[in-house]
């Protein structure tokens, strides 16, 4: 890699200058001081990637057999493994995450995510080929769209750029991929480790902006944008991209509703929400953050999830105990403070609900309960360590109140009564529903939501045929 503190975009095998030289600082979240820089790139320097793109396509990597590819993702997911520690000192640099979790839970993901989309390659789904006309023989050619384009955000940006990666050259295409313009190191860093076994061209990575996110989403070359990102930027890409008719994969924000009913482990329900409200400083669009309790545990809950959060310690990468670090920048450290900031007067704040220490982006991790179906702190995301607390009457209400708002990624059910379970997350309007439990993941288990969530799925077989176009052909057999 180019070094730490002056990133170059990763254009057609090898770092590159953009073509005006515009730079923006990069800003460590855990001290709130500037480490690096890194370019602003622009229409230029996203068409100079798109046409890298499009000629290592059709220069031989739409040829390249299900088999070859497996082979090719097989061995970057190895040297991924054997680069841990470069990878996991960029993504803690850049993001201010703990070393221990970022090694434990993310590399994991990575190599999880890659492996499994190498075996991918070799499972492509059609009909059977026949006659269904006859004196004709049908069958079905599953194809690789092209270059596509991609845009990851800024809470997981290795993570989430492996389950990008990972089905797009699965499937046979190539890549421009843009992180986000705070988090793009360990993002070059793997399209570096890539190109050992990847023609030049087939993974290119552009940082910048909004204004480079746009140049990527007009750009006539992509069939496909893939984004994850705000609700907000679903909508400009949705808008943009059906202009060109582009394809759209969109995984956007959430407000996961967690259900607890009479009959739970209220000391397991606790902290399996902590752990999945707080993770990451609950910068997650699946974060256990809104929880709605049955009212014969509601204030053992509420008073559980306090001594939790007290629990809770949040700090720098280097604090081993630490469980999570800080927010990502100063802007979501004043949108995080200002939710709590005009909690309403009915709301109490049981623990935390304040900024940590005078250095860093860091906020304390906080449970409010009191809140109305209404509130702020309720329908809109927050993404931040903060958990809310709610009661119901019974499960219609916890249903209706569940699938209230405006998303719909995530969620979860927690009871020993199966057929509640059953019933109940039947009913819930999510695109993931866990019992008894919240935020684990699987590869081989789509990922994606309903709703201003988006649509389209990452991870699992879905994921990748989103990448493949369906083509028929019929011959004629008669004399």
């Amino acid at each position: 890699m180019t070094g730490l503190d002056h990133l170059r975009n990763f254009v057609n095998g090898e770092y590159v200058d953009t073509a005006d030289g515009i730079r923006s600082d990069l800003v460590d979240p855990a001290t709130g001081k500037v480490f690096a820089t890194a370019p602003v790139s622009t229409a230029e320097d996203v068409d100079n990637a798109f046409r890298a793109a499009r000629n290592a396509f059709d220069d031989g990597w739409r040829d390249w057999t299900p088999a070859d590819r497996q082979i090719a993702l097989n061995k970057f997911a190895d040297r991924v493994e054997e680069r841990a520690d470069d990878l996991v000192a960029a993504e803690v640099r850049n993001c201010g995450k703990p070393v221990g979790l970022t090694r434990t839970e993310e590399i994991g993901q990575v190599l999880d995510a890659l492996r499994f989309f190498a075996g991918a390659t070799r499972n492509l789904e059609g009909r059977a080929a026949g006659e269904y006309l006859a004196d004709h023989t049908s069958w079905i050619r599953r194809e690789p769209l092209g270059p596509v384009g991609q845009i990851t955000p800024w809470n997981y940006p290795m993570a989430m750029a492996s389950w990008k990666i990972g089905p797009a050259l699965a499937a046979g295409n190539t890549i421009v991929l843009k992180p986000s313009d705070t988090t793009p190191v360990s993002t070059l860093l793997l399209a570096e480790i890539a190109a050992e076994f990847l023609p030049a061209g087939v993974f290119n990575v552009v940082a910048g902006d909004r204004d480079t996110g746009r140049a990527l989403v007009d750009h006539p070359t992509p069939r496909l944008i893939s984004l994850t990102g705000s609700t907000r930027a679903g909508y400009e890409v949705a808008q943009a991209g059906s202009r060109d008719l582009k394809r759209l994969h969109l995984e956007l924000g959430g407000k996961a509703p967690v259900i607890v009913f009479d009959d739970a482990d209220v000391e397991r329900a606790a902290a399996g929400i902590a752990e999945a409200g707080y993770f990451n400083a609950g910068q997650d669009c699946t974060a256990a953050t809104r929880v709605l309790a049955a009212p014969g545990v509601h204030d053992d809950l509420a008073a559980a999830l306090a001594e939790q959060a007290r629990g809770t310690v949040t700090g720098p990468p280097s604090n081993p105990d630490a469980a999570y670090g800080p927010v990502n920048n100063a802007g979501q450290l004043e949108r995080v403070s200002g939710f709590l900031d005009r909690a309403p007067d009915h709301a109490e704040v049981l623990a935390g609900g304040s900024r940590v220490g005078g250095e860093g982006y860091f906020y304390a991790p906080t449970v409010v309960s009191g809140l109305r179906q209404g509130d702020e702190l309720v329908t809109d995301e927050i993404f931040g360590p903060v958990i809310t607390v709610q009661r119901f009457t019974d499960e219609d209400t916890a249903v209706a109140w569940a699938n209230s708002v405006e998303y719909g990624l995530a969620s979860s059910v927690w009871t020993r009564d199966h057929a509640r379970a059953l019933r109940v997350s039947r009913r819930l309007d999510f695109g993931c529903v866990w019992i008894n439990t919240h935020i684990p993941i699987t590869a081989e288990m789509p990922h994606g939501g309903f709703k201003h969530s988006g649509y389209g799925k990452d991870l699992s077989s879905y994921s990748f045929e989103e990448y493949t176009r369906v083509k028929h052909v019929m011959s004629y057999i008669g004399e």
